[in-house]
């Protein structure tokens, strides 16, 4: 009598071996999931693949002698360093698809330019940046004058939403230079 209650004790005893085995593989699979559950989201907003950032890099679109201050702008890989991921040009203005915070820089450089003290015209010159649409949106967001010099370059942080519109202004009836070095305006979407 006491073999067949030995032998159901050791089988007891396998089956509970057994069941704290399957019992500690789920715990630890339970475990695996969690942890590629909570970090996946937070590694893929930290590391954006490029395709995933919208910017943006124009050369002025220069079609004769102005009539409006503003500055139309072009983006076409066939241009050379000029592109477009993710925002639309609009009429030659820059519309931005992705809320975020962007930073835009623009250099602008007037064509035949010589300074003197007595070139008033150009001493007052100012090229201004602002979001132009939706009109309820409107504000001024970058304004620099050229005071002695030829040349005007700056950059800044800004937050912009989905459906704004960037319009470039130049004191009329002053002329930008065509040269894709010397006039220039972009954006890159840095955060959410």
């Amino acid at each position: 009598m006491m073999r067949s209650e030995e032998g159901s004790t050791r089988t007891l005893c396998l089956r509970w071996a057994h069941s704290q085995k399957i019992v500690l593989l789920l715990v630890f699979f339970v475990f695996v999931i969690c942890c590629i559950v909570c970090w996946t989201p937070r590694t893929e907003q930290c590391h954006l693949k490029p395709t995933e950032q919208d910017i943006a890099e124009l050369h002025l679109n220069y079609t004769g002698p102005r009539q409006d201050p503003r500055l139309l702008w072009k983006g076409d890989p066939a241009l050379g360093r000029s592109f477009l991921h993710g925002p639309q040009l609009d009429n030659g203005q820059l519309r931005i698809q992705r809320d975020g915070i962007y930073r835009f820089h623009i250099q602008v450089t007037l064509a035949n330019c010589t300074f003197s003290s007595k070139n008033t015209e150009a001493q007052r010159a100012i090229l201004a940046v602002g979001i132009c649409s939706p009109t309820t949106h409107s504000i001024t967001l970058l304004r620099r004058n050229f005071h002695l010099s030829c040349t005007v370059a700056s950059q800044r942080l800004t937050p912009l939403v989905h459906g704004d519109t960037l319009c470039t202004n130049l004191t009329l009836p002053l002329e930008p230079s065509q040269n894709a070095d010397e006039t220039f305006f972009g954006v890159h979407w840095v955060h959410p």
